[in-house]
C-alpha cells in the first residue's frame, strides 16, 4: 500500500517561508517524478513544481524565483521551499508522486491528503 504523506504546512505572515515535506512509503522500487500541486478554495487544482529522479524541475510562472522544489531518493522524498511567500499562495497543497512498486512492471500515480497553507497577516 502507497502512501505520501505531506507536512509542513501552517499559517505565515506574507513575506514568510514554509518548508513542505512528501514522504512516500510502501514497496517502492523506484520513483519517476514527484508534483507539488495546490488548491484555493472556489478554484481548481494547479500545477505548482515537479522534479525527476535526474534533478530536473520545472515551476508555474507565479512561483519562479520564490519556491524550489528538491528530493532525497534515498528517503522517497520530497521537499518545497516556499519563500517570500504572498497571500495568492494561501491553498492546499497536495504532493503527487509516479512511481513503480516491487510487485509491479508499471508506474502509477498517487496523491497525498494535502496540507493547509495559509499566508495572512
Amino acid at each position: 500500500q502507497v502512501q505520501l504523506v505531506e507536512s509542513g504546512g501552517g499559517l505565515v505572515q506574507p513575506g514568510g517561508s514554509l518548508r513542505l515535506s512528501c514522504a512516500a512509503s510502501g514497496s517502492i522500487v523506484s520513483i519517476n517524478v514527484m508534483r507539488w500541486y495546490r488548491q484555493a478554495p472556489g478554484r481548481e487544482r494547479e500545477f505548482v513544481t515537479a522534479i525527476t529522479s535526474g534533478g530536473t524541475t520545472d515551476y508555474v510562472d507565479s512561483v519562479k524565483g520564490r519556491f524550489t522544489i528538491s528530493r532525497d531518493n534515498a528517503k522517497n522524498t520530497a521537499y518545497l521551499q516556499m519563500n517570500s511567500l504572498k497571500p495568492e499562495d494561501t491553498a492546499v497543497y497536495y504532493c503527487n508522486a509516479v512511481l513503480r512498486q516491487y510487485n509491479s512492471d508499471n508506474y502509477y500515480s498517487y496523491w497525498g491528503q494535502g496540507t493547509q497553507v495559509t499566508v495572512s497577516s
